[in-house]
């Protein structure tokens, strides 16, 4: 690493020297291994190793990017940059390294279980949920992990090294009986390695997957109209992320593609509802150290007892938005915006699918805080509505705040009890406007990982939601 950090170093130097306003340098290598179980028998087994740099170069606010696998390339890929900027200049820098300590951010480092008891996670998986969902007609099973080591090297003299693992875990079960099939999926996810996971988790997660997609075999057609809706812990914060999450990463709020511009320090939500953005806790999917331009991450309050205070942000963006006159003179700023971009930092949240890809402001793990009412009261509480236990995938118009999101799993509430299982149903709203319409919310909190998607790159994130009802939301259904 010490050959490659030296070389880094020189070729900052060189294009600093021309003229080059800021330079950053991603090096990534890593190893890992993915198997997937069908129809019984292990289809597919798979290791992989990558390595690979991608040098990010800024200058009057426009983004030069160059990437390769192969390191003997480097010099090229330099000089091509250093072409497009020609220019020569004195420099002199001077390089520091930041440190975290990495064991308060993952699990462990250990993704060297033998390919055997790999194998065996899924065998041993498959075989259970067989024996105990007799309707369970296909079970897929899929575990993949992971371990990169990260090096960020930039033209503010910053060093950062990281040592990333993950395990994924995923299954998706088919009930059948007569003329009927129904599908149930879950999954695990953690930043970590095998030594911190208790091996029944992934047992967990199979049962839930095959106990949901025999629950839709007996399940009604969903009602269609204004329902109120609780929605679970369990339930996925889904709805969070999608709704309002993407709304107010910076890029979006400040190019006018967010619902959230100009309503910095107003009220947008409900006074008890928090929602926070953290890229420091430990073994989360969506937890890094350091996030992909060197910054380290850490927890951003965004929006504070129902008043918005905060956004997602990147170095680019917070280098644009203090010093880009050309840019501020295009767009209306309101004063509270004004005063947040006086002292604008990165939060933490660039974030980049790998050394390919230019970083931009993206969520890790995103959920609303706790609040005070114990969740089965809140059931209890309803007189009718709609019961969500899992939430499926969905689209979100970040301008308007306008979604649409599929359920999984859902319940009908009769008299403050659950009654029977309803498919087909989905969630139809408005992100703003829900935020100001909940009223009551669970003392509980549950996280859901997953895999964010924008602009193209995908990247591991969790979200979360304490136990919450919705008074009145449209409810797409077949009945």
């Amino acid at each position: 690493m010490d050959k490659k950090l030296e070389m880094f170093k020189e070729a900052i130097k060189k294009l600093k020297k021309a003229g080059a306003d800021f330079v950053d340098i991603y090096y990534q290598k890593g190893k890992g291994f993915n198997a997937t179980l069908e129809d019984n028998k292990i289809e597919s087994t798979s290791f992989s190793v990558n390595e690979g740099v991608g040098i990010r170069v800024i200058k009057n606010f426009k983004i030069y990017f160059g990437y390769t696998n192969d390191l003997n390339n480097f010099p090229k890929l330099v000089e091509s940059l250093k072409e497009s900027l020609r220019e020569n200049k004195d420099v002199s820098l001077n390089f520091i390294k930041k440190e975290r300590n990495l064991n308060d951010f993952y699990l462990d480092f250990d993704i060297n279980l033998p390919l055997e008891e790999k194998i065996d996670i899924l065998r041993f998986c498959n075989e259970k949920i067989r024996e105990k969902y007799e309707k369970i007609s296909q079970v897929t099973l899929s575990i993949k992990d992971g371990l990169s080591e990260v090096l960020i090297v930039n033209s503010l003299g910053e060093i950062v090294e990281d040592k990333r693992p993950f395990v994924l875990f995923k299954v998706l079960c088919v009930a059948k009986d007569l003329h009927n099939l129904q599908t149930g999926y879950e999954s695990l996810a953690f930043r970590g390695g095998y030594k911190s996971i208790d091996k029944k988790k992934f047992l967990e997660s199979s049962f839930k997957a095959a106990q949901r997609a025999c629950t839709l075999l007996k399940a009604k057609d969903a009602p269609a109209g204004k329902f109120t809706v609780v929605l679970a812990s369990e339930a996925g914060g889904t709805i969070i992320h999608e709704a309002v999450g993407h709304g107010l990463e910076a890029d979006l709020v400040f190019q006018n593609m967010s619902v959230y511009k100009d309503k910095l320090g107003e009220k947008v939500a409900k006074e008890f509802i928090t929602v926070i953005d953290d890229g420091t806790l430990k073994g989360f999917f969506g937890t890094t150290a350091f996030d992909d331009e060197g910054t380290p991450t850490q927890k951003t309050v965004l929006i504070e007892n129902g008043i918005l205070k905060d956004f997602m942000i990147d170095r680019f963006w917070s280098f644009k938005l203090k010093e880009d006159k050309e840019f501020l003179s295009e767009i209306s700023l309101t004063p509270a915006e004004k005063e947040y971009i006086k002292n604008v930092q990165s939060s933490g949240n660039g974030r980049r699918q790998s050394y390919a890809h230019v970083p931009i402001p993206r969520m890790r793990n995103t959920f609303i805080a706790p609040g005070k009412e114990n969740p089965e009261d809140i059931i209890k509480d309803t007189k009718k509505g709609i019961l969500v236990l899992k939430m499926g995938g969905g689209e979100v118009n970040t301008v308007t705040g306008d979604f649409m999101f599929e359920i999984n799993e859902a319940y009908m509430i009769e008299n403050g009890k659950v009654t029977y299982p309803i498919k087909g149903a989905s969630l139809i709203g408005n992100g703003p406007k829900i935020l100001m319409e909940i009223d009551a919310l669970g003392s509980d909190l549950s996280f859901i990982p997953g895999i964010c998607g924008k602009e193209g790159q995908g990247v591991p994130v969790t979200d979360g939601v304490p136990t919450l009802r919705i008074p009145s939301i449209t409810v797409g259904g077949t009945n």
